[in-house]
């Protein structure tokens, strides 16, 4: 079973591991490349940003969503994976 398109799923983090981020974060000044691990992401994949406001505008925009995300953790690190590449290679 799937969950909605509205909740995201607690303690994944796909999404601030696999997509590049280019604006700054804090401790990472020049952003993230893509397949690195968030520095704000803490031990339990959780983002130590949430709801505050030095999380990034990316950030605040990614919304849980069944084709991106999957059904797992390992679906949605796959998924932004490819399309992580399928976004540099239309550059």
């Amino acid at each position: 079973m799937s969950q909605s398109s509205t909740e995201c799923r607690a303690g994944c983090g796909a999404c601030c591991i696999a997509p590049s981020i280019t604006s700054p974060i804090p401790g990472m000044p020049d952003g993230k490349p893509a397949g690195v691990r968030c520095i704000q992401l803490d031990d339990h994949n959780l983002c130590k940003l949430f709801g505050k406001p030095e999380r990034p505008a990316v950030c605040l925009r990614f919304q849980f969503s069944d084709w991106v995300c999957g059904e797992t953790r390992e679906q949605a690190l796959r998924i932004l994976n490819e399309l992580e590449v399928i976004t540099r290679i239309n550059e």
